[in-house]
């Protein structure tokens, strides 16, 4: 294979990439609305099969004493994790945790949540083993490209491992914030690899400086909006668990001022937005992918808009908790890019004249 033919098949291999782990942020978005972490218990297997069952009678005998053993395992393994780094008061929480000695009781939906959520999974880091290989095309002339692909991997590697974590125990409130944030990480190190290599050999653009730092801002707030969000999930579980899953509509009140904080700044991030797309569309002309990219952004804003209304006033439902942070991550994402793009367009003539 020619490197001219490589370096095309990297950038497709990398796009298909991003799609793909869009689609896993949004399969564990939905795992974790509908509780389904331990919809498969062991790993890679789910009850000990590579299909999951779809009903009891197919279940492995004592199934209930061994998964939970397997999870009091996980969990004492961590809290030595945890011991090393210095939390030890919370190690001691998780091992006099009684809650993981209650078996889940089989659900078939839940078991096949969670086996798809795998099934993207294995799939995205398949993808990304691929690009890992492909981007030695730009060795040469892009270090960077490899460098980063092969970082991504490690990074990869860490966010199974911390998922794994966050579905065997809810003691540990900033796991999910970590790993909601690794997961951007990688999505924004997928973008860009990929921006390097379409961008490779084009000329840096004279971005107005206002307009770099605005951009830079409006990322840090979008991305200070999804750590609330994620704490706002957290306070959410907790109270859920407390409430054993019923009285949905006293979550929000009992949730306390994180939701309202996480509320306001999506006021922040609509006019950090309006400033920035000023920015741009003085600086850029209407076909520029900066125009197309931040009117993409507004779209998703809107449509964060809605599932945000639909959560405070319909109860959480868990269809729009999905939803919601699957727009937040494309959001983080467009923004991401836009940034890029500022400095080297993937494509030629953006500037207004």
């Amino acid at each position: 294979m020619s490197t001219s033919a490589s370096k095309i098949r990297f950038q497709k291999i990398n796009l298909t990439t991003i799609f793909l782990l869009f689609a896993v942020i949004l399969a564990g978005a939905v795992v974790r609305a509908s509780g389904s972490g331990m919809g498969c218990p062991d790993w890679p297997k789910c009850f000990g099969r590579y299909v999951p069952p779809v009903s009891s009678v197919q279940l492995p005998k004592d199934y209930k004493s061994k998964y939970v053993a397997g999870r009091k395992r996980k969990n004492e393994e961590f809290a030595k994790t945890l011991d090393l780094l210095g939390f030890g008061d919370l190690a001691r929480r998780i091992r006099d945790d009684k809650s993981i000695l209650v078996p889940d009781e089989f659900n078939a939906a839940k078991t096949w949540t969670e086996y798809v959520n795998r099934l993207f999974g294995v799939a995205s880091g398949i993808f990304m083993l691929l690009v890992a290989i492909f981007s030695f095309s730009y060795g040469r002339e892009r270090n960077l490209i490899p460098f980063l692909s092969i970082f991504n991997l490690v990074l990869v590697g860490l966010q199974g491992w911390l998922g794994s974590i966050v579905v065997s125990t809810n003691l540990v409130p900033w796991v999910v914030t970590v790993h909601m944030l690794l997961a951007l990480a990688i999505v924004a190190i997928s973008i860009t690899t990929y921006h390097l290599a379409k961008a490779y050999g084009k000329h840096k653009l004279h971005t107005s400086p206002i307009t770099h730092v605005v951009a830079l801002l409006t990322l840090i707030i979008s991305i200070v909006q999804i750590v609330f969000g994620t704490e706002v999930r957290e306070k959410i579980d907790a109270i859920s668990g407390r409430l054993q899953g019923g009285y949905r509509e006293d979550w929000i009140n009992n949730a306390g001022m994180i939701f309202f904080q996480h509320r306001d700044i999506a006021v922040l991030v609509v006019l950090a937005n309006i400033v920035l797309f000023a920015l741009v569309r003085h600086g850029f002309n209407r076909h520029s992918v900066q125009q197309q990219t931040m009117s993409f952004v507004f779209l998703i804003i809107m449509l964060q808009v809605v599932t945000g209304v639909l959560l405070s006033y319909w109860s959480l439902p868990p269809v729009a908790q999905a939803a919601h942070i699957l727009l937040a991550s494309f959001i983080f994402g467009a923004q991401f890019y836009l940034m890029l793009n500022l400095y080297t367009s993937v494509r030629k003539q953006e500037v207004h004249k």
